[in-house]
């Protein structure tokens, strides 16, 4: 059978399933790493940015979001082309088709952003694990000694299932958002037209957004899995469709948590502490919001913090040709595994820095939201070769949609990287 083809089934034969179970059969079908990608977004990062969103400029940030989401819409579907159509990931094709030295910056950049995201990772786990008491100097170590073990010794699979139901509590924040009363007038209002704030603060946090929500990571990772599904270009439009509606459903998501938090405590200026980004959820969890919160944002970190390094161990090692596995022993795979080991313990020891943790792991996203642009230029420039796609280049409009969006992105980080000099030379607030 045709990877991503759904069987044929007779309608009428005794045991046939319904008509709406067929159709709930062919839009799981559909559904798969598009859906998957985009919620990685909404981890320890994402949430706390968007809370922070909330908390801070309350519904302003709305109108960004949805100018957002429009990017990463179309960069995860130029995404998703590119691995259905060529059927290789992003490093393998970036090494293709440009010079040796362009390939390596681009890496390069993969780097750094997927260590900034470890780190907030391991941040997210010092931040929920203080909400029952235990301290980050604690929590930290033995998470990355115990996210290092789960994956070089082989049991990484079941500890994933566990992180992954954990993380699933962040389903009640569409809840909280609706019994939070928001002021529904200016939710619509300042989703539908810019109010923005003239702000340094406003700028770093939009960047923020944008490096929380266009993640690097999220187009590693759907290139990779639709190549490795084995969907082809005769799969594309169930592939586009999985791309385009996982970043919609995605952004949704996390425009509950800005309007959620903006409900609860929006106004009141930036986040402390995860703890008051948890005070979003008591409309939906009472008495218990701090712990469902806490609990949440462990369960999402952990499996961060252990597929984030793994993708960047699997594109370099992929990039230079040498064995990849976890089920291999150092011996076999030692960049790969070392890879991964370094990436752990970086981002696990900068994540002990004294300081508050919720401003590290914003930092940590606009970090991505200065790199974001870099790599949205390679996939950019790829999906505009007809030499690479053929009759699936990108076309005339959605090349000038595509440039925009870069355009856009890459002069908000330019705006961030200036003001931040401005700043540490004493020329700026």
């Amino acid at each position: 059978m045709t990877a991503g083809k759904v069987p044929e089934v007779d309608v009428t034969a005794p045991g046939a399933p319904t008509r709406r179970r067929r159709r709930l059969v062919v839009l799981l079908a559909v559904f798969g790493p598009g859906l998957i990608a985009a919620n990685a977004g909404n981890d320890a990062g994402g949430v706390l940015t968007y809370a922070s969103a909330g908390a801070q400029f309350a519904y302003r940030t709305l109108f960004a979001m949805v100018l957002v989401t429009i990017g990463l819409v179309v960069v995860q579907e130029m995404s998703a082309r590119l691995g259905a159509y060529t059927g290789e990931g992003l490093v393998s094709l970036i090494r293709e088709q440009f010079p040796l030295r362009v390939a390596a910056f681009a890496v390069t950049c993969l780097v750094v952003a997927n260590i900034g995201l470890v780190v907030s990772e391991f941040a997210g786990i010092g931040a929920a694990l203080e909400l029952f008491g235990i301290s980050r100097y604690l929590s930290v170590p033995l998470a990355a000694v115990g996210i290092w073990a789960a994956v070089v010794l082989g049991s990484y699979r079941y500890v994933e299932r566990v992180f992954l139901l954990l993380s699933f509590v962040f389903v009640a924040y569409p809840i909280a958002a609706a019994l939070g009363h928001p002021d529904w007038t200016k939710v619509a209002t300042q989703t539908a037209l810019p109010h923005f704030v003239a702000s340094h603060d406003f700028l770093l946090l939009v960047v923020a957004l944008i490096g929380t929500t266009i993640t690097p990571y999220m187009q590693l990772y759907q290139a990779a899995a639709v190549a490795d599904k084995g969907n082809g270009p005769t799969d594309y439009p169930s592939v586009r469709i999985d791309a385009v509606a996982g970043a919609i459903f995605a952004d949704l998501v996390s425009m509950c948590i800005i309007v959620a938090t903006a409900a609860a405590i929006g106004g009141h200026g930036q986040l402390a502490s995860a703890k008051e980004a948890a005070t979003a959820l008591r409309p939906a969890a009472g008495a218990n919001a701090e712990h469902l919160f806490a609990i949440g944002l462990l369960g999402a970190s952990a499996l961060a913090a252990a597929v984030v390094p793994l993708s960047t161990a699997y594109a370099i090692a992929e990039a230079v040709g040498v064995e990849r596995s976890v089920s291999r022993k150092f011996s076999e795979a030692p960049l790969f595994l070392g890879l991964f080991s370094a990436q752990v313990a970086i981002g696990a020891a900068i994540a002990l820095a004294p300081g508050n943790l919720v401003q590290l792991l914003i930092n940590m996203q606009i970090l991505n939201g200065v790199i974001t642009p870099v790599i949205l230029t390679f996939i950019l420039v790829m999906a505009n070769r007809r030499s690479l796609l053929g009759d699936a280049v990108n076309s005339p409009r959605f090349r000038l949609v595509g440039t925009t969006c870069v355009v856009v992105i890459a002069a908000m980080a330019t705006l961030v990287v200036v003001e931040t000099a401005r700043t540490w030379l004493g020329l700026g607030s």
